[in-house]
């Protein structure tokens, strides 16, 4: 034979190659995943980025298809083990040579992200026409197969025990493993085999010796990306998160890339967060934390006696374990996680069954007065509208600590349906206040979250002020209509005292400037709200921050 197999062929000359066409299907699109994932942690704006990855491949794929029927039908063994090989090449290291191109030149990252987008379609393209014309079996079938299995793979396992830029590793291993299978079982039918074991074994060695050191490189070629060391870094199933330290010893949080906070001056963001609320709130025995799994809005929250239980829902369980492990995060929100007992709640009310924890505070540690009675701390990991479809009880105060709308599944988090739903679990007469990002750079965003508030029910009073790190800050306090007016909550706020509580920024007199607006601020000729499908303010959003950075 001249190095094709006819179609006439032994049954496990067959299998060899759904085997290769399953695999291929499989690690092709857990390759763009890969991409995808990567390219959402360091942009932020992931349904784009997915989108983008996903369309610029199959573009490609077709491109790769279209090539392939020029080559001859000589040697499509070898042609097709030699993409294989390739493949499992781009696969592995375009990760960490992407991250790394981010950190070093920025201005190049996308010609090289999409640099290994192509070649990855191109080759995923060009062989599996090329398989059909070795056998004209039921090819399509196992790519399709293979591709749900690797979806499954990626999403299921790998995550489990790997890291992004490792999990790229493991699967050019796979593909690598795969050509090497196909090569020894059709050995010398196979035109140039030498060459090509050669050529496996040597990329084989790569895979397995970047495998090896990709926690370092990856840590190296992630700090570029930021001005202080890192000394955390984990990429959870929902967002990438690190927190870096600089020399002075101050502190800060990145999710996706974006600040959260800086230790510097958080607690200007944090007590304009809280403190005004709660002041002015009827009751606050029963508070609600929407987010804020660093602890730091709870931190606050617990400085008030009479709070007798705290609620803090955050979906990702990953930084609630990093605000009660890491020793930075630990010393600035003052240990709220760690001194206290540990309990497994067992709620059948709250799907699905995750882990919830009920932690107890220690009193000294958490509260700021010897008399203060020790808060019911309920930590639950779980989205935070199906927590509220779930819950049972009502709540005084509800504190939302989202990160802001840069992506449309935030989005949903300052919507209309639900700011009604939490309306429903406030109890009479609750108030609640969400940041809402930057009213000078993204004003049309911010006046849209205040407009949906006051759709669902809401009376809603906007406030801000400079958080040096963030730039200009605001927020939305509001309560029900039937209870309050945006006139009676402004003029709460304006006669603020802040008896007995330690604040180290907010006093009565902030609190008071932090209603005043400059011309013009407050005023829009947009009437839209944001909805659940809409994804208005997620647009504005994006439009408002473009324009500066």
């Amino acid at each position: 034979m001249s190095g094709e197999v006819s179609q006439r062929r032994l049954a496990p000359e067959s299998l060899v190659l759904y085997a290769s066409v399953f695999i291929m299907g499989g690690c092709g699109l857990a390759y763009e995943y890969t991409r995808s994932k990567l390219a959402s942690d360091l942009l932020g704006n992931s349904i784009e980025q997915w989108a983008l990855v996903i369309g610029v491949m199959m573009f490609f794929m077709g491109v790769g298809s279209d090539l392939q029927k020029y080559l001859n039908d000589e040697d499509l063994l070898a042609k097709f083990i030699s993409a294989e090989i390739a493949l499992g090449l781009c696969g592995a290291f375009a990760p960490i040579i992407i991250l790394d191109t981010y950190g070093r030149f920025e201005s190049h990252f996308i010609l090289v992200q999409y640099f290994f987008i192509a070649s990855i379609g191109l080759l995923i393209g060009f062989e599996l026409p090329l398989l059909t014309r070795i056998n004209a079996g039921n090819m399509l079938k196992m790519d399709y197969i293979g591709a749900l299995c690797g979806a499954l793979l990626w999403v299921f396992v790998l995550p489990r025990f790997f890291t992004t830029t490792e999990m790229a590793f493991v699967l050019g291993a796979i593909t690598l493993a795969a050509a090497l299978v196909a090569l020894w079982f059709f050995g010398t039918r196979v035109r140039g085999w030498r060459t090509l074991l050669a050529s496996n074994l040597v990329a084989l060695s790569m895979v397995a010796g970047g495998f090896l050191i990709a926690p370092r490189w990856t840590a190296h070629a992630e700090q570029a990306l930021y001005r202080d060391r890192i000394v955390f870094s984990q990429t959870s199933k929902y967002q990438h998160v690190v927190v870096t330290e600089s020399r002075s010893g101050g502190v800060s949080m990145f999710i996706n890339g974006h600040l959260q906070f800086d230790s510097q001056d958080e607690f200007i963001y944090h007590e304009n967060l809280v403190h005004p609320v709660m002041e002015i709130a009827p009751g606050r025995s029963r508070v609600l934390v929407l987010g804020g799994g660093d602890g730091l809005a709870a931190r606050e929250v617990l400085k008030y006696s009479d709070v007798a239980e705290l609620v803090l829902c955050d979906i990702d369980p990953a930084v609630i374990q990093m605000a009660k492990s890491q020793p930075e995060l630990r010393r600035i929100n003052r240990d709220a996680f760690a001194d206290s007992r540990l309990h497994i709640v067992d709620n059948g009310a709250l799907l699905p069954s995750d882990t919830r924890e009920l932690l107890v505070p220690n009193q000294n540690a958490l509260s700021t007065r010897a008399s203060a009675k020790v808060a019911e701390v309920r930590v639950v990991n779980l989205d935070a509208i199906r927590f509220l479809e779930q819950i049972d009880g009502r709540f005084d105060v509800a504190i939302l600590d989202f990160p802001d709308p840069n992506a449309p599944t935030l989005a949903k988090l300052y919507s209309k349906g639900f700011y009604e739903l939490l309306r429903q679990r406030l109890s009479p007469g609750g108030l609640i206040v969400q940041q809402s990002t930057s009213p000078f750079y993204a004003k049309e965003a911010f006046l849209t979250i205040g407009r949906t508030m006051e759709s669902a029910g809401f009376a809603a009073t906007p406030y801000h002020d400079n958080v040096p790190s963030m730039g200009e800050w605001g927020w939305w306090i509001a309560g029900d209509k039937r209870w309050h007016t945006k006139e009676s909550i402004a003029a709460q706020m304006g006669s603020l005292e802040l008896t007995g509580t330690q604040t180290r920024y907010l006093t009565h007199e902030t609190s008071r400037a932090s209603l005043v607006f400059g011309a013009g601020q407050l005023q829009s000729e947009s009437t839209a709200i944001n909805t659940l499908t809409s994804g208005v303010v997620y647009s504005q959003y994006m439009r408002g921050w473009e324009r500066y950075f």
